[in-house]
């Protein structure tokens, strides 16, 4: 069953365009010249119920304009979408009792009276039994640990806190589908982790299907099997993390540790006739970069193994950041846009 179901959806925007010079800027008075910026540009995906899935691009991508359009928030210039068996602009206030929504940057907390008045307004706006809200709260209180913080006014909050008291406030219908904009934006890495680790026990105890974007690419890593890249309003992929890294990947750094100490010499003899690069970073540790596709990583582990003693051995992978940012600086996304699975 899905969860969202996209197909060709498009969002344009006409856009003042502003004349030079005072003559120009009378005439705007008057008559106003506009262009159109087509911010989504037939964009189709399709997310099944439970599936966390990441959706990413540089800014001005147009990310945040179709999780607009998919809360209902904006209407699509043209296309189809179908959110929980609802289109959201058009039957919106039955589509959003079953979405849950976390702008990073805007709040639905109200700023001056305490978070738990606030929790219970959104009861009421989300037509909330007693019972079931009651419920649904303490068990947000206490995996979120928000008992300390029910009684503050948003605003004697950190940044942290009032995530936390977000995420809560998303949940208190118990959505089945989740939207998170830029969820960790400005949070330091504890409270990182401890947003992951929660919206992964989510998405395991009660299916819940989240949408995510966010520029912080950890985030993906940690949560998202499946990613959507967006470049200039059109997808540029779409498929899971681990193609992602195999396509986009240029290789592998092995770490060595030596129990004794290894001159440079013995490690370029070791790996001679092989497209490797090493690295002394002291008397026992080396590192040794193995380009993907040119060289086996096998065939370097077994050489160097058998002849050194080794203390530890560390392969690190070329992360997500790198490959994304690979990616956008070198034009390669728009290059090899064909055959990319859309």
């Amino acid at each position: 069953m899905l969860a969202i179901d996209v197909e060709n959806l498009r969002k344009e925007y006409a856009v003042q365009v502003n004349r030079t010079g005072l003559s120009g800027a009378l005439r705007d008075l008057f008559k106003r010249q506009y262009r159109t910026v087509t911010a989504v540009n037939d964009i189709s995906f399709q997310i099944p119920t439970g599936e966390i899935c990441g959706y990413i691009g540089e800014n001005g991508a147009g990310k945040s304009t179709t999780i607009k359009m998919l809360t209902g928030i904006l209407v699509p210039t043209s296309g189809k979408v179908v959110v929980g068996g609802y289109v959201p602009y058009k039957e919106r206030e039955a589509f959003v009792r079953g979405i849950g929504v976390v702008f990073g940057q805007r709040s639905q907390l109200w700023w001056d009276i305490g978070v738990i008045e606030s929790f219970q307004l959104l009861r009421k706006v989300y037509r909330v039994p007693e019972a079931e809200f009651r419920a649904r709260l303490d068990e947000l209180t206490e995996r979120l640990q928000l008992a300390e913080l029910l009684n503050r006014p948003v605003r004697k909050l950190s940044l942290g806190q009032r995530m936390r008291c977000e995420l809560a406030a998303s949940l208190l219908h118990n959505p089945a589908i989740l939207f998170l904009d830029e969820p960790t934006i400005g949070l330091d890495i504890v409270v990182k982790t401890e947003i992951r680790s929660f919206l992964k026990t989510l998405n395991k105890q009660y299916g819940t299907t989240i949408l995510l974007t966010t520029h912080d690419l950890q985030d993906i890593e940690a949560l998202c099997s499946r990613v959507i890249m967006l470049d200039d309003g059109q997808i540029i992929y779409d498929g899971g993390l681990d193609e992602l890294k195999a396509r986009w990947g240029k290789g592998k750094e092995i770490v060595f540790h030596f129990t004794s100490p290894v001159e440079a010499p013995r490690l370029a003899e070791l790996t001679a006739g092989l497209t490797v690069e090493w690295r002394r970073e002291n008397d026992v540790t080396a590192s040794v970069w193995v380009p993907a596709e040119e060289t086996s990583i096998s065939e370097v582990l077994s050489r160097v193994t058998a002849s050194l003693p080794i203390a530890d051995i560390r392969i690190v992978e070329t992360n997500t950041d790198d490959i994304v940012r690979e990616i956008y600086k070198s034009g390669s996304a728009a290059g090899q846009r064909e055959g990319v699975p859309v």
